[in-house]
């Protein structure tokens, strides 16, 4: 058997740092993150890793061999040399196609086409050379080659061509997430309660979103309570529940859903863990059209609007939009300004993408409204808060009240644009960076209350990725991410005259003292009126709620080679600071009775009020592990991690207030009240303290 072939010396090219230099400033950054104060996350790279073993005819390993495993798309390539058993390993390979060349004196070449590599992918290869001349023009060419998968994860890999082929309503993962073995659907009760899906058994919130290897999970809950996505315990879905905001279809190369047995790269949530990669420009300019349409005309009336007398409501669709990606071309320096450009091909690589939904959801609701009599015999100040609901339009109910149908649509908007930068310096230094910026607004009707009473969701996401992968040798790489995300959301509720209502002037619903604008974080005014479809009645309010999420996270992960095991240690850093800007105040009157509407007398009442916090979550991991090729057919994947969450903290020192004596709510100081306790205390002739009387008084007139 010949002897191996000298490798040559690791440097990057003539005119960077030794590899030395760039080993100190690598081992230099893994300790600042190790060393940084914080807590729990999870280190995982999107990337995916080639091992093999290069044999002969007779089956006998081949030590020495050069392999090179060359990218389709972009042409780079990454080189090593099997050791004393025939074995290799390529970590840090982004997902795509590849073709592995093996060559070897005295024997001829052989290459391995279309060795399609996906996200998280550990997979081996088995090449096998034949006895030749390495200076022949023969080639030994396998098509598609088999490749063992050895990754003891269970999960699924949905790929771009799989999704190009599907019909997908809405153009959101959700419905390929639900084929995944282990995952149920789960009811969403609420705006602040959006996990969606189950990973055996696991709560629904305990699920870890990544887009290219960083944390997705900055969902924003903006409504009245904040709830679980304060934590960063959910992704960054839309307004109306979509995947759109992190990733579109369009933008996304494939995603992978692992349910259970992961290593330990991951393990900040239970649940599973779903891995989406963004497409990469290629070295050819390619570009893409597309527009999915709905629409009323071709679909029938809802059976129960029909049968109300209700024409068929609006349904409309519009998904559009396009992507647009190839080489860049980089000005040239120091060449006299003779050619000033140069074709990136090879080098720099963009892709842009833009999606667009204008959505109109047909709806149908039967409510019950104030008669006409109520409204006329109710008390004179009461009698604004009535007429703000829509007329009666069916039959008349004992109880004071009457029905209203209704047909109507629903609104939905989204525009998700993404601009994505790869730039390969060398074959063992290469960056990429990815802007995405998505916002989304849904409008609905107050469907289960006052149907004249609009409910306004606006989410705008922005995120911003950056990698830097080094490989130093073909034993030792490492590989560095960062990302600022932050997601604005906002939760409002406005009137107009839909059914023939009179939509009341702000100055009736909220004080003075609190702004006069709509979109502020001011007070509102609630009102619970008896005999209605749901238990608490409709609801006639102007309100606001604001929630900021931000996020920070880096990543580190060093990743090295010795003898039969593979090393990769990894550190993953995550801040989060959201900021919460609730309502100063709300006022919530109850009436129980129809007598108390004629009256004008709340016997109960409740008040809640907040101000602005902004609270601090740090989390923190490290994690070691090993893979150990016992034997060409025997390994073993082993594993330790370490996760730390210290309880968050408050920016401002705006901590949770406990009350003294909750039974004797005269004694509360207005202060505590300010500063977002709430209370439910019985309440008679309308209000029994100065605050709230005053407040009563001023509402409705009296």
């Amino acid at each position: 058997m010949p002897s191996s072939p000298e490798v040559c010396p690791c440097v990057v090219c003539p005119h960077t740092d030794s590899v030395f230099s760039r080993l100190i400033l690598s081992s230099f950054i893994l300790l600042v993150l190790i060393s940084t104060s914080a807590s729990v996350a999870t280190a995982q790279s999107p990337t995916a890793t080639l091992t093999g073993t290069v044999t002969d005819q007779n089956d006998a390993v081949i030590p020495g061999v050069n392999i090179a495993v060359i990218s389709i798309a972009q042409g780079f390539h990454r080189s090593t040399v099997t050791d004393n058993e025939g074995a290799f390993i390529v970590p840090l390979l982004p997902a795509g196609n590849y073709t592995v060349k093996a060559e070897r004196e005295g024997f001829s070449p052989t290459e391995a086409r279309d060795v399609i590599l996906n996200v998280n992918d550990r997979v081996a290869l088995k090449i096998q050379l034949k006895l030749g001349n390495i200076n022949s023009q023969t080639v030994d060419v396998l098509d598609t080659p088999a490749l063992m998968d050895q990754s003891p994860a269970v999960g699924t890999t949905v790929d771009r061509q799989f999704v190009a082929n599907l019909p997908l309503n809405g153009r959101s993962f959700q419905s390929l997430i639900a084929l995944t073995p282990g995952v149920v659907l789960v009811p969403s009760s609420s705006f602040n309660n959006v996990g969606q899906f189950s990973v055996n058994g696991q709560r629904a919130n305990a699920n870890y979103f990544m887009v290219d290897g960083v944390s997705a999970n900055t969902g924003n809950g903006a409504g009245a309570i904040p709830g679980q996505a304060t934590s960063g315990t959910l992704p960054g879905l839309t307004t109306f529940g979509g995947t759109n905001s992190m990733a579109s279809v369009e933008a996304t190369q494939e995603f992978q859903v692992q349910t259970s047995t992961y290593s330990v790269e991951y393990g900040r949530a239970p649940g599973g863990q779903i891995s989406i990669v963004t497409r990469s420009g290629s070295n050819e300019f390619h570009g893409s059209l597309f527009d999915y349409v709905r629409n009323d005309k071709l679909d029938a009336n809802n059976w129960f609007a029909n049968r109300a007398g209700q024409a068929r409501p609006p349904e409309r669709q519009n998904d559009f939009g396009g992507t647009f990606g190839g080489p860049l071309l980089l000005p040239r320096f120091g060449e006299g300004g003779s050619q000033p450009w140069y074709d990136g091909r090879n080098r720099t690589f963009f892709f842009f993408s833009y999606e667009g939904l204008r959505l109109r959801t047909p709806k149908f609701a039967l409510t019950n409204v104030p008669s006409a009599n109520l409204r006329q015999t109710a008390a004179l100040g009461i009698r604004p808060i009535l007429q703000a609901f829509p007329l009666a339009n069916g039959r008349i109910l004992a109880n004071g009240f009457g029905e209203f149908s209704a047909a109507y649509s629903d609104s939905s908007t989204l525009n998700a644009t993404s601009i994505r930068i790869d730039h390969t310096l060398n074959s063992r230094f290469t960056l990429f960076g990815r802007y995405n910026f998505a916002p989304s607004i849904s409008e609905r009707r107050d469907g289960e209350s006052n149907l004249s009473t609009l409910i306004i969701n606006e989410l705008e996401q922005e995120t911003f990725t950056a990698s830097a992968t080094m490989i130093f040798t073909p034993a030792f790489s490492n590989e560095l991410r960062v990302n600022f995300s932050r997601n604005q959301g906002k939760f409002f509720s406005r009137q107009d005259s839909f059914g023939g209502s009179i939509p009341l002037p702000r100055e009736v619903l909220v004080l003075p003292q609190y702004g006069s604008t709509e979109r502020n974080n001011g007070g509102s005014s609630t009102f619970f009126v008896p005999g209605m479809s749901t238990p608490f009645g409709p609801q006639v309010s102007l309100s606001n709620n604001g929630v900021t999420q931000r996020q920070f996270n880096i990543i580190d992960t060093l990743s090295f080679t010795t003898g039969a095991h593979q090393w990769k240690f990894g550190v993953d850093y995550r801040r989060l600071t959201p900021i919460l800007s609730p309502r100063s105040y709300i006022l919530g009157l109850i009436f129980q009775s129809q007598a108390e509407v004629v009256n004008g007398v709340a016997s109960r009442a409740n008040m809640s009020a907040g101000s602005r916090t902004r609270p601090i979550y740090h989390e923190f991991s490290v994690f070691a592990r090993d893979v150990w090729r016992v034997s060409p057919r025997f390994t073993v994947d082993l594993g330790v991690r370490w996760d730390v969450n210290p309880a968050p903290g408050e920016a401002d020192g705006n901590y949770p207030l406990a009350i003294v004596n909750p039974d004797d709510p005269a004694t509360w100081t207005q202060p505590v009240i300010r500063l977002g306790m709430f209370t439910e205390p019985p309440f008679v002739e309308a209000a029994n303290t100065p605050r709230l009387h005053a407040a009563f008084d001023q509402l409705v007139g009296q």
